[in-house]
């Protein structure tokens, strides 16, 4: 059934209150953000809940508008921090991803990157090499549609910022992980690629 201008309209409330709730609220899954929003606004009908994509846009807008005078500064830590732990890494061929490489981090972000090793214990033993404390877990990864691949991750602390490592074998380096705001293969950056990430930073003020 097409959509009508009012389930246009509640669909873009939706997304817009997902992203405050996103950036106010310090939540970093989108399912939460719009349960949130949908128990927020009273909605029950689950056809007008937006897309990821669209959260993600709203959310990019938000900051904008309401966090000018510290997002940027949050986000330029984040990549900062990222590409110090690339440069650590790069043997293992670190890839940034999520919202520090999208722009949408805030305060409470995470750093996450891909790295690619013949076992988790290459990753585990040049942390404990490094001397870096660790928490180990898993991340559940999806390939294609509708199927899934746990993956073992390694946390640790950079200063105030946490990163995440999750580890993929070495084989697995030209085949992304389907990204959960569009489905699509998710957008990947390496060194380089941040580099010119902060030096665009540096010369837009975003």
């Amino acid at each position: 059934m097409p959509a009508t201008d009012r389930d246009k309209r509640l669909r873009t409330l939706l997304a817009q209150e997902a992203a405050r709730i996103m950036a106010g609220d310090h939540v970093q899954d989108f399912q939460m953000a719009k349960r949130k929003a949908a128990e927020r606004l009273g909605v029950t009908v689950t056809r007008n809940l937006p897309a990821n994509d669209e959260i993600e846009q709203a959310l990019l807008e938000y900051q904008r508008l309401f966090q000018s005078d510290s997002q940027p500064e949050f986000l330029r830590r984040g990549r900062e921090t990222a590409l110090s732990a690339m440069r650590m890494l790069s043997e293992f061929e670190p890839r940034l991803v999520g919202s520090v490489l999208s722009g949408t981090a805030g305060q409470h972000t995470e750093v996450e990157l891909h790295v690619y090793a013949e076992t988790p214990e290459c990753i585990q033993l040049f942390l404990m090499q490094q001397h870096i404390p660790y928490e180990t877990g898993e991340r559940r990864a999806q390939f294609k549609r509708g199927e899934y691949q746990m993956l073992p991750t390694f946390h640790f602390v950079a200063g105030e910022v946490r990163v995440l490592l999750i580890v993929f074998s070495s084989d697995m380096s030209r085949q992304p992980p389907l990204s959960q705001v569009d489905g699509r293969p998710m957008q990947r950056a390496n060194i380089e690629a941040v580099e010119q990430l902060l030096r665009q930073t540096a010369e837009s003020g975003w």
